[in-house]
């Protein structure tokens, strides 16, 4: 009797490992995108975070703050969900914002969760007076070399329901050949590929939460069951989308197969393609 007790609490130790380590298990993923990018942009590199959930790996961040300086960005993305609306704590995800600011310059856009927090207002002047650049409907023209690319950033569907008509008027006047686009929502794929966009960086899905052998993310948020848009590069007429698994959790507590991660893209010029 004894040793089948000792069975079944090892088996649980070793389940447990296994879930935490599928909840905590930082990944770095690393992808290229190849396309008109110019010159002195060549090699430059794009981190982005997505739905924290006001997760906190190890204290202070620690953990997430090794892998975002180890990554070496040239800047950080943010798209969106950093504040979960059912354990809200602004100052948690501050934490984080004022040390990866110094490693890198900061672009947000919102997600859902931030305004159904009540503290998107708050938040937001917070990352502002940290030196975080807020795009919500909005664009930053960045330089480098005398050679630009632009970034434009979605407000969260849930309080931008014009969305489309924003994002046209914001690429009508392109400044630069390459347009990168922040927004939360990889299911409106069909969108920013109508209206030409370049380079998406999208969160929002989660994996799929729990990642089945061979089908991929089993439900996502605005796509039910068995989505298909839950993590890596997806092309349409010319538009590339990433779509990070992201870090956290929300409603449904627990990933399986689908290791939090953050992603890197690094800019190549066409001409490079083999």
């Amino acid at each position: 009797m004894k040793g089948h007790i000792a069975k079944w609490i090892g088996a649980g130790i070793v389940l447990g490992a296994f879930f935490y380590w599928q909840n905590n298990g930082l990944m770095l993923t690393s992808m290229t995108y190849r396309g008109d990018v110019p010159k002195a942009f060549d090699g430059y590199k794009i981190l982005q975070v997505a739905d924290l959930q006001n997760k906190v790996f190890f204290p202070k961040q620690k953990a997430l703050l090794r892998k975002i300086q180890k990554a070496n960005p040239d800047i950080i993305v943010i798209t969106g969900d950093l504040l979960d609306r059912n354990r809200t704590d602004v100052e948690s995800a501050m934490e984080l914002i004022r040390a990866a600011v110094k490693i890198a310059p900061i672009y947000f856009v919102s997600g859902n969760h931030e305004h159904q927090s009540g503290q998107w207002e708050i938040l937001a002047e917070a990352m502002t007076q940290a030196g975080v650049t807020i795009l919500e409907n909005g664009k930053s023209v960045i330089a480098r070399n005398g050679e630009t690319i632009t970034l434009l950033g979605l407000a969260d569907k849930k309080v931008n329901p014009y969305c489309q008509q924003v994002l046209h008027t914001l690429l009508a006047d392109r400044e630069s050949e390459l347009s990168i686009l922040l927004s939360h929502r990889p299911e409106l794929f069909e969108m920013y590929a109508e209206e030409g966009v370049d380079l998406v960086f999208t969160g929002h899905a989660h994996g799929g939460q729990i990642r089945l052998p061979f089908m991929g993310g089993l439900f996502a948020p605005h796509q039910g069951f068995f989505p298909r848009y839950t993590e890596g590069m997806f092309e349409k007429d010319g538009t590339v989308m990433v779509v990070s698994r992201g870090l956290g959790n929300s409603t449904f507590p627990l990933r399986l197969f689908n290791r939090p991660e953050l992603v890197a893209v690094t800019l190549r010029t066409e001409r490079e393609r083999k």
